[in-house]
């Protein structure tokens, strides 16, 4: 799917890769604060918007956005999400100083140029910590990343938590998750694209002595929803929004209005906003029960 200049961007990787730095950029970092102090940083979390040319499957060689499916012994089991988290200081710190050395992301970003002032300092503290994120949770080689940008900060009500998408793209390697992580899932940004693949979410949950279904929360939320050969996957909440932000800047795309999507149940587990400890019964299931 996809218009025509949609679909030449895909098939041009290099090309792709700078029509995305030039249309994501920085702007985000101008409007938050410029400190690094750890008290500012608390409620902050940063997450890294991996993008790659998938190596296996029959997505092979196609651009991807690269997520991963949150294990049952962490918070929202099951959702899909970027690899990302809180600081870790003083370990991002010292990561952020090695920024500044020759070869690295930063220093290979075209906007990083005669930049240094608070406000970028602050930038190489993020994109530090989101690089360690995804290192630690699926082996990602921070040493290969080519960062892109930074997407729009999203706020969470839930968690009252800051989140900011730093976008980068990534050579094709073997990828292996930690405990945090069920699975790694590629999913071919012309997929992201189809508006067929979107739907209207509605959450369910199935007490753990009960068979009645209740709703999570009274209204529906808009999702993307994903299959391949482990199953079927939803994208939704601020990995979702992330990702529409990403596809309405660089691809100027909006999926149909959620009124108009298809209505699509999941079955959330009764631990899914504390986790729970680990059950290798369910640790990879994607059966149809849960939809």
């Amino acid at each position: 799917m996809g218009s025509a200049w949609q679909n030449d961007l895909l098939r041009d990787p290099s090309a792709l890769r700078a029509h995305i730095d030039r249309t994501v950029g920085i702007e985000p970092l101008s409007r938050g604060p410029a400190d690094t102090d750890p008290t500012s940083l608390k409620r902050d979390s940063v997450v890294l918007f991996v993008l790659s040319q998938f190596a296996g499957g029959a997505d092979a060689g196609e651009p991807c956005l690269i997520l991963n499916k949150r294990s049952p012994r962490v918070r929202q089991a099951g959702d899909l999400c970027c690899p990302g988290g809180g600081f870790s200081l003083p370990a991002d710190r010292l990561l952020a100083r090695l920024m500044d050395l020759p070869g690295s992301p930063l220093k290979r970003w075209t906007g990083w140029r005669g930049r240094h002032n608070p406000r970028t300092r602050r930038l190489a503290l993020l994109l530090s910590a989101g690089l360690r994120e995804a290192w630690e949770e699926m082996r990602l080689n921070p040493l290969g990343v080519r960062f892109l940008g930074m997407l729009p900060q999203q706020h969470l009500v839930m968690f009252k938590r800051v989140i900011h998408p730093m976008v980068g793209w990534a050579p094709a390697q073997r990828l292996r998750p930690n405990w945090e992580v069920a699975r790694i899932v590629p999913i071919p940004l012309r997929h992201l694209l189809d508006p067929a693949r979107y739907g209207r979410f509605r959450p369910m949950v199935i007490p753990e002595n009960d068979n009645e279904r209740q709703r999570l929360r009274h209204e529906d939320f808009p999702c993307f929803i994903h299959e391949d050969d482990h199953g079927r996957e939803m994208l939704w909440g601020a990995t979702y929004r992330i990702t529409l932000s990403f596809l309405a800047r660089v691809f100027d795309f909006q999926p149909p209005e959620v009124d108009r999507l298809p209505l699509v149940h999941r079955r959330l587990d009764p631990n899914y906003l504390n986790g729970s400890r680990w059950d290798p019964t369910t640790a990879q299931r994607n059966d149809v029960r849960d939809w």
